[in-house]
């Protein structure tokens, strides 16, 4: 019983932060729609759920030749899926942040990332009355 619990709650965890993570990507590209030849970035969502659900680290595991190398740290799995966003409209300083795209994407990304908080606190509730006989 605990370990579908644990089960459900960790993909709760890994959705929300792999949300958060977005909103950390979208952000970046609001802060930087100024700077010259900056590429606009973007995750897959659905891609990189799946990728943190499986343990995948994508392309961020680094080959080594000797035992005495050390291992990558700090980067996130999540960064594996991270992708360069399609250019509509190109900039003449080679920018392609759309702040329309940008605006939209983080709202959308703020809803969803708000509506999984709320359906764990719902789980929550529901188990905290189960368990007192309501």
């Amino acid at each position: 019983m605990s370990s579908r619990l644990d089960e459900a709650m960790r993909f709760h965890q890994t959705a929300l932060n792999t949300r958060a993570y977005r909103q950390q990507v979208i952000a970046s590209n609001i802060a930087n729609a100024d700077t010259p030849n900056y590429k606009a970035r973007d995750v897959d969502f659905r891609e990189a759920l799946t990728g943190a659900l499986a343990g995948k680290s994508g392309s961020l595991a680094l080959s080594t030749t000797s035992a005495r190398h050390l291992a990558a740290a700090g980067a996130s799995p999540l960064e594996a899926n991270l992708k360069f966003r399609n250019d509509q409209q190109g900039a003449v300083d080679g920018n392609t942040v759309n702040m329309d795209v940008e605006r939209s994407a983080f709202a959308e990304n703020a809803i969803q990332y708000q509506a999984s908080v709320t359906f764990i606190n719902g789980l929550i509730t529901g188990m905290q009355r189960a368990i007192q006989g309501q």
